[in-house]
């Protein structure tokens, strides 16, 4: 079973000068951090609808064995809530993620503080996500006529698909839930957030998916040596029972989600 770190998004100014070195150029910092990560989470899909030219120059800036995470549209998520998806959702899987091919990895769908657990809201939306990439592809070619011209709706090769929810209500720690997700083979994200949001270790589907956000000060706090240790020995212990994890950094303010990254690579190798 594989283990993938790295980080959410690359392009942060303050990293200028400090994890990336002072005279690397802006459009070369994706492939400086790929070279030192395993796995990194697209973040900018989250704001708004990508090209399928920034995620084909993306998938061909990183080595061939690399794995992209996508997150999906705040507009689904935050927005639309999960419902009445008839456009929204063939709108994303047509703006050009597919064009990453082997090189996709999980979807993440983190949903706002503000949405509780709805069991028939969730099981709408689980039941619509398209499993292997041919289904994407096929729910792709219904967009609508805003990304006439600039949709991406094919897949090389056909291959599963894996969803991860990161969720953000306590109302969602329910068995119901638990149980829907397992149904659905969606991985509920273990999220380390200093306490701001539920933290679920819940195990739902074939692999995990974490987000370390900051142990102690949300998106700020670094973990170190000794912070990592005990999260390194629960994805030994994933690992060995079989599961692929992803974890991704997102305590990115004072630059310390590529380090914390890149040390937990070498804890997780030297154990390995």
């Amino acid at each position: 079973m594989s283990v993938r770190v790295g980080i959410s998004g690359w392009v942060y100014p303050p990293w200028r000068g400090d994890f990336y070195p002072p005279e690397l150029v802006h459009a070369n910092e994706l492939a400086y951090a790929a070279r030192r990560m395993t796995s990194i989470e697209i973040n900018g899909s989250f704001y708004a609808l990508q090209r399928p030219t920034s995620f084909y120059r993306w998938a061909r800036e990183v080595p061939d064995d690399f794995v992209f995470s996508v997150k999906a549209g705040r507009f689904i998520t935050h927005m639309k809530k999960l419902r009445n998806l008839e456009d929204a959702l063939p709108n994303f899987f047509a703006s050009g993620l597919l064009a990453l091919q082997d090189k996709l990895g999980p979807l993440l769908w983190q949903l706002p503080p503000n949405l509780g657990f709805d069991a028939a809201r969730m099981e709408s939306f689980f039941a619509q996500l398209p499993r292997s990439t041919a289904e994407a592809a096929y729910l792709a070619r219904h967009h609508d006529e805003r990304l006439a011209g600039r949709a991406w709706t094919g897949s090389l090769r056909d291959r599963p698909l894996r969803h991860a929810v990161e969720v953000r209500h306590d109302s969602f720690k329910d068995p119901a839930f638990l149980e829907l997700a397992r149904a659905h083979c969606v991985a509920v994200v273990v999220a380390d957030t200093a306490g701001k949001w539920p933290m679920m270790f819940d195990v739902t589907a074939d692999f995990l998916y974490l987000r370390l956000h900051g142990a102690d000060e949300l998106y700020v706090s670094g973990y170190g040596t000794d912070g990592l240790q005990p999260w390194a020995g629960r994805i030994r212990g994933w690992r060995d029972s079989g599961l692929d994890v992803y974890v991704y950094f997102d305590n990115d303010t004072k630059v310390r989600s590529p380090y914390d990254a890149m040390t937990l690579i070498g804890m997780l190798d030297s154990s390995a």
